[in-house]
Formats: structure tokens, sequence, C-alpha cells
């Protein structure tokens, strides 16, 4: 993979981190980054399980983007439930 390859991965991982969080039930109560980190690991998990399954045809495949976003909705949900909720108050 090139650094632009890369680099697009990262970017369409944010996005589909933040597909991801519209999908997600509940309140968001986790940072931006994090949302977007979730993203870039579930665009990369989408991706390799469409390996895997035979999924991709060698360009864009729809289902390499379902599989993407509905991994990025699970990350969230459990990255949302694990992370810390912020109650302002500080001791």
């Amino acid at each position: 993979m090139t650094i632009t390859g890369l680099a697009a991965a990262v970017v369409l991982g944010a996005v589909i981190g933040i597909l991801g969080r519209l999908i997600a039930p509940g309140r968001p109560g986790m940072p931006v980054w994090l949302l977007m980190a979730t993203g870039v690991v579930a665009a990369f998990a989408g991706t390799g399980l469409a390996q895997v399954f035979g999924l991709t045809g060698g360009g864009w495949s729809p289902w390499e983007t379902v599989l993407q976003i509905v991994l990025a909705a699970a990350g969230v949900c459990l990255v949302a439930a694990l992370w810390p909720k912020r109650t302002g108050h500080r001791p």
C-alpha cells in the first residue's frame, strides 16, 4: 500500500466511523478522535473480511462498504459502552 492509499484509507475510515455513529443507537459519549480511530479500524477490518469471503472484485465493492459500516457501527457501540462517562465533576 502506498502512502496515498494509506492516507485515503484513513480519511475514508474517519467517514465510515461517522456513518457508524449515525447508525449506532444512544448518545455519543466519546471524543471525535476516538470515533474516527474506530472507523479506521473498522474500514481495515471490513476490507479484510471482504477479501476473506471473496466479496471484492478488484475495485469498489458495495459489500465491502456495507461490511465496513456495519463493523464501524458495532465498534462505535462497543467503544462507547467501554469509554468512561464524563460527569463534569472534578475531585
